[in-house]
């Protein structure tokens, strides 16, 4: 799989898993709130990794589905005129 972006430099998963330890981390508390803002500002830095690598597999299986379904429609079509 390509990459989102060229910014990006974590896999889906890396960036998951960083992210499901930043939420770990914030809600376990005992950070500074220096540190809680620099935790958030990593989340949300991270959601959005996550979510463009999301909209980019979204993308590949839609034109996926797209082309499975132009190829039906056209061995139903070549049925018809036979």
């Amino acid at each position: 799989m390509t990459e989102p972006d060229a910014g990006a430099t974590l896999g889906y998963e890396q960036a998951r898993d960083e992210l499901v330890d930043v939420v770990r981390r914030l809600e376990a508390g005992g950070v500074t709130l220096e540190e809680s803002l620099a935790l958030w500002e990593r989340g949300e830095e991270l959601a959005r990794i996550c979510g463009r690598w999301l909209e980019g597999a979204r993308a590949r299986l839609d034109a996926a589905l797209e082309r499975e379904s132009e190829r039906e429609e056209g061995e139903e079509s070549e049925d018809a005129e036979e």
